[in-house]
């Protein structure tokens, strides 16, 4: 389509060349460390759930399709306008070899916001707060391994349910993405740093060795942001976790910890269930359609106005990728991993809750109950009549607070 430019993807990132007289905001140097990004504002009509194979020859021809995928993945089309200055692109992550979509705003340099969605989400879910944050930030977005448009490997190609689904791939995938495109390599960064000026005293380089990085993540993405920072509770080269702030974050319900035990054995029979029949697909067919999504959403959404349809398509396309029945109906059935209240007390740093008070699904009264307490959490805020992704349904309450946030972490 007019307008649209695809990369190449390399190790670790995607290479091309940024047209003339297209530099953004994000800088050119920063820009030839991590993946070329570019809008894509034309609309399409999304493809139809394709017709069902047996598990396994599904299977063999997701892997072989995800062998061919990287070179020639083409930037999804979106159903809005990026905001001024936002762009998006694939990042290349090696270690899994699958290509990863994300959106990009702000300065060249400084601390950066990582933006996580939760369970059916994907990078749009943040397109009203990553502009208005740009201004202030570096602000990236990220779809998890399975959502939006990054690749969906075949579950069933991985071994046991829930062994490549789970938070701790996701917590890698945070970590490996900070590494690799929040922040440039440090040779990279230090021969950017001396394009840039000749001269740096030793204290200005020491402070600026070592950026911050805040994790914002909604829903189930929580869990995955608390696994990232527990997991590299020092950061990495050149960069350092501040904090992070959990919105609406899950109760995980039906973890097998949370289940009466005499409803365990109807729960896991039920899922089973779902993963292993060809009823999975009949429900998943059932649930992704704009219809229902519209209907899931009004019920997620204290204000049903809020719910329009660009968000619908928004959230329904990517689920209409090859590959995105066997992600939900893997994840569906996973009921073990980490706990929010076992992953919240062990953060090295500040942890803020912010809640939807009319959420229907993760209870505001048992979150604060569960999670308040914790001496890591700094602040517990509650958003009267906003439910269940209050980063979408108020935007203006929501940014002010992360920008916040962001200052006080990052002493600014």
């Amino acid at each position: 389509p007019r307008g649209q430019r695809e990369g190449a993807v390399g190790r670790g990132r995607v290479r091309g060349a940024v047209p003339r007289g297209a530099r953004s905001r994000l800088g050119a140097k920063r820009v030839r460390s991590r993946p070329i990004v570019t809008d894509t504002n034309n609309a399409t009509t999304p493809r139809p759930l394709a017709g069902r194979r047996s598990d396994a020859s599904a299977c063999r021809a997701a892997a072989s399709s995800e062998a061919v995928a990287g070179p020639s993945k083409a930037l999804p089309e979106l159903p809005y306008a990026l905001g001024e200055g936002v762009e998006q692109g694939f990042w290349f992550w090696e270690e899994r070899g699958c290509n990863i979509r994300y959106q990009a705003a702000g300065p060249e340099s400084g601390p950066a916001l990582v933006l996580i969605h939760g369970f059916g989400g994907n990078c749009d879910h943040w397109r009203k707060n990553i502009g208005p944050l740009s201004e202030h930030y570096r602000v990236f977005s990220i779809d998890l391994l399975g959502y939006g448009y990054s690749d969906k490997p075949c579950p069933k190609a991985h071994g046991e349910p829930n062994s490549l689904y789970n938070f701790y791939t996701w917590a890698d995938q945070i970590n490996a993405f900070v590494d690799q495109v929040v922040q440039p390599q440090p040779q990279q960064k230090q021969k950017d740093e001396e394009e840039q000026k000749d001269d740096d005293d030793e204290e200005e380089e020491e402070e600026e060795a070592s950026e911050g990085v805040v994790l914002v993540c909604n829903s189930v993405g929580s869990c995955a942001g608390l696994q990232a920072i527990a997991n590299r509770p020092s950061g990495g080269a050149g960069w350092e976790y501040k904090g992070i702030m959990l919105l609406n974050p899950s109760l995980r319900l039906l973890h097998t910890t949370k289940q009466a035990p005499f409803a365990r054995p109807f729960v896991k029979l039920f899922q089973d269930f779902l993963r292993e029949t060809p009823f999975g697909e009949v429900f998943f067919a059932q649930v992704a359609d704009a219809a229902a999504i519209e209907k899931i959403l009004k019920e997620a959404y204290c204000d049903p106005s809020t719910v329009s349809a660009e968000l619908v398509q928004a959230v329904l396309r990517p689920g209409l990728e090859p590959g995105a029945s066997r992600v939900f109906l893997d994840f569906v059935s996973y009921s073990g991993g980490p706990l929010p209240e076992e992953l919240i007390p062990q953060m090295p740093v500040p942890v803020d809750l912010v809640w939807g008070q009319e959420d229907p699904w993760e209870s505001i009264d048992v979150g604060r109950k569960e999670y308040a307490g914790f001496e890591t959490v700094r602040e517990f805020k509650a958003l009267p009549g906003v439910g269940h992704c209050p980063m979408d349904e108020a935007p203006q309450l929501v940014n002010p607070i992360i920008q916040d946030f962001a200052n006080q972490v990052n002493n600014r």
